[in-house]
């Protein structure tokens, strides 16, 4: 006779985790994930991101960092602005129009850029009192010359501004003398302290 107060035989319990299917490795062109290779994926690292700093110990070194930032983003800003890059440039440097000026005017030798060296010299020759007066007579007489030589070429140099900005901009007002005064105090100036630096070689194709 059975007993009334017997167990009944436990039932193997289910699994808490419910297991994934196995991938069908039949199919045609199936690549196993790295997962199921059993490889870690590594995190991709985002190239040119800063990691962050640790705090600072102190007022002191806090001060430290913040000066050195600041030069850091101040050299930043003096190379983007002698390349010509647009978010570093001042007002007056801004835009395509400025940039074809620059352009007009670097990709030719100016007088302008003889005209300082001159004025350096007649001053030099009046501050001397020794001299032959022919000599003030001739260094005088080569300044008017550059002088004048140097309004031509800037008015040369303003008829290819309006030429090539409106043949280029055509549906953009402009206010050519502020052009022309820009392209001209550009051309004075030695190559080597322009700033932005030219982006042109003398003689090339604008």
């Amino acid at each position: 006779m059975p007993s009334l107060f017997r167990r009944k035989p436990e039932e193997p319990a289910a699994s808490a985790v419910a297991t994934e299917p196995e991938p069908d490795t039949s199919v045609r062109g199936y690549t196993p994930s790295k997962r199921e290779l059993g490889k870690a994926t590594p995190k991709r690292v985002i190239s040119g991101r800063r990691l962050p700093e640790p705090p600072a110990a102190n007022r002191k070194e806090a001060a430290k960092r913040l000066r050195e930032k600041q030069r850091q983003e101040r050299l930043e800003a003096r190379e983007g602005m002698a390349n010509g890059e647009e978010r570093y440039l001042l007002a007056r440097d801004k835009g395509p129009v400025r940039k074809l000026v620059r352009d007009i005017v670097d990709s030719r030798r100016t007088i302008g850029t003889f005209f300082f060296g001159t004025t350096f010299l007649v001053m030099l020759v009046g501050f001397n009192r020794t001299l032959n007066p022919n000599i003030y007579f001739a260094a005088n007489a080569l300044f008017f010359v550059m002088l004048l030589a140097t309004l031509v070429d800037g008015f040369m140099i303003s008829r290819t501004v309006k030429k090539l900005v409106t043949a280029r901009f055509p549906d953009e007002t402009h206010k050519l003398r502020s052009l022309y005064l820009y392209a001209v105090m550009r051309s004075i100036s030695f190559r080597f302290i322009r700033n932005p630096k030219p982006q042109v070689k003398i003689g090339q194709a604008i």
